[in-house]
């Protein structure tokens, strides 16, 4: 086995595809496939599976790819150390759902940084996409939400795609409204209330299942719903239209101004967000790092780290 060769398969689960690693590595396809062959070959397992559609790892596979990426930081570390070139780019991404608090958290931690290059990467997007991310090590973390509704089904899948859930806060849900919607004049929020005003919430691909949504109370019908893609167009139409989601309650003053306010919601219900992680991979200092900023902002909105 070449350190190579983790290098190799490194691009390849990054990028999801054989064809695309192999135009990052300047190499010919048959040749990039060839190598992993052989490493499968010699270590006796299948790392890989190949489709139409791209390449995944199996379930040895990710069992491997965590003692690479291991293999692979000590070699960073030793190159560092000991050979006269330039460090590997610090490397970190997180996926997670709309959340104010994980960006400002993420703008916290590279201002924090003392290196010259970084390549750092945050997804907000769909939950299955979080799931893909964390399952094909594309990132470190994954920032979402469970309650009575979602939890037994999610567990599930975190189970399958070998996955940990490590709570982080418990929050009562709150409506987000713009400061000048009537919803906004209220001191607590009751759902009836809600009828006539229109109801964002964030689109979640072509696996829109109700356990997917962002949003608690996602099986209620509305006579006005609309779906949007990211934060800032939810926030415009909370200004535009009057409309209103349902969330956490945390907002961030630092990253939004003061349009937007958290009413709390009365529903018998609480949402308790954390965080994803591989089961077979470590958390690197850099995303321990990030953990801990993310635990000091959300504790400076009043809520207590479980």
């Amino acid at each position: 086995m070449r350190i190579q060769q983790l290098e190799y398969l490194e691009k390849i689960v990054a990028l999801g595809s054989m064809n695309e690693a192999a135009k990052a590595l300047y190499m010919t396809q048959p040749s990039l496939s060839s190598a992993i062959k052989e490493l499968e070959n010699e270590m006796n397992i299948q790392i890989l599976v190949r489709s139409k559609t791209g390449v995944r790892l199996t379930e040895e596979g990710r069992e491997f790819m965590s003692y690479a990426q291991q293999i692979m930081d000590q070699v960073q570390l030793l190159e560092e150390k000991y050979k006269d070139t330039r460090p590997r780019k610090q490397t970190f991404s997180v996926s997670a759902q709309h959340y104010a608090f994980v960006v400002h958290a993420f703008v916290e931690l590279i201002n924090s940084l003392d290196v010259e290059e970084y390549q750092f990467k945050l997804r907000e997007t769909e939950t299955e996409n979080i799931l893909e991310d964390l399952s094909r090590f594309k990132s470190e973390l994954g920032i979402l939400y469970l309650n009575s509704f979602n939890e037994k089904v999610m567990m599930k899948l975190f189970k399958e795609r070998e996955l940990v859930f490590q709570p982080l806060f418990r929050a009562k849900p709150h409506v987000f409204v713009s400061n000048t919607s009537p919803l906004g004049q209220k001191e607590l929020v009751e759902l009836a209330d809600l009828e006539d005003y229109p109801y964002l919430s964030y689109e979640q691909g072509e696996r829109n299942s109700f356990y997917f949504a962002e949003e608690i109370l996602s099986t209620l019908e509305h006579r006005k719903d609309i779906k949007v893609s990211d934060r800032a167009t939810i926030f415009n139409l909370m200004v535009g239209v009057n409309g209103y989601t349902i969330s956490s309650g945390v907002l961030s003053k630092k990253l939004n101004d003061d349009k937007i306010i958290a009413v709390p919601l009365n529903v018998k219900d609480e949402m308790t967000i954390g965080y994803l992680k591989h089961k077979q991979k470590e958390l690197s200092p850099i995303a321990q790092h990030y953990l801990q900023m993310l635990e000091d902002h959300i504790q400076g909105y009043g809520f207590e780290i479980l």
